[in-house]
């Protein structure tokens, strides 16, 4: 089955990246955004599981203004900050976008994991201090998790919370993981 182009999607110059779509999805959920309100909302959700430099969300509604895949409004008076809002262009973009799955799994990329790799040059009580460290980590990031869990578990549905979910089995498996090295390194 051949996906058939939205009637409002951007033209095949224009190229999006992930920035792109995080920019035009924050929108859609906020509607009308400052980049510093962007910067802010994507601190507070999307940062737990798809962290990015917040620099780019400074540019980027620019270069897809100019695409015609947002709208720009200069508040009158006072500091004139740009509110940025999605044109039905921009909703074509996303919208084509999320029904086009990535084809590809989660890439871990943890330096950690990667000291693991190498651990065979490690001494053992350094080996049980990484992996310690990792527990300690893991924990305090399940605390906020968790936190954000329970504020939010009332205002948002679930599929909002979806990635919340995944992210505290990720980091609960983690800390089992770490925990099981701190407790019984494998040998070299």
């Amino acid at each position: 089955m051949s996906k058939q182009p939205h009637p409002f999607a951007p033209e095949p110059s224009v190229r999006l990246s992930p920035v792109s779509y995080l920019v035009m999805g924050l929108i859609g959920l906020r509607g009308p955004s400052t980049p510093y309100q962007l910067k802010r909302a994507a601190g507070r959700s999307v940062n737990y599981f798809w962290p990015f430099p917040h620099s780019q969300l400074y540019g980027e509604p620019e270069r897809l203004t100019a695409a015609g895949l947002l709208e720009e409004e200069r508040e009158e008076g006072g500091r004139h900050r740009k509110v940025y809002t999605l044109t039905k262009a921009g909703r074509a973009a996303l919208d084509s976008w999320l029904i086009s799955p990535p084809g590809e799994v989660f890439e871990m990329r943890d330096m950690a994991v990667l000291q693991l790799f190498f651990s065979e040059f490690m001494s053992r009580e350094a080996l049980v201090a990484l992996a310690g460290d990792q527990v300690r980590l893991y924990r305090e990031r399940i605390a906020v998790l968790e936190a954000i869990a329970l504020h939010y578990s009332e205002r948002q549905g679930r599929r909002r919370m979806a990635p919340l979910d995944l992210g505290l089995r990720m980091a609960r498996t983690c800390l089992d993981f770490w925990q099981e090295v701190a407790d019984d390194p494998p040998e070299a």
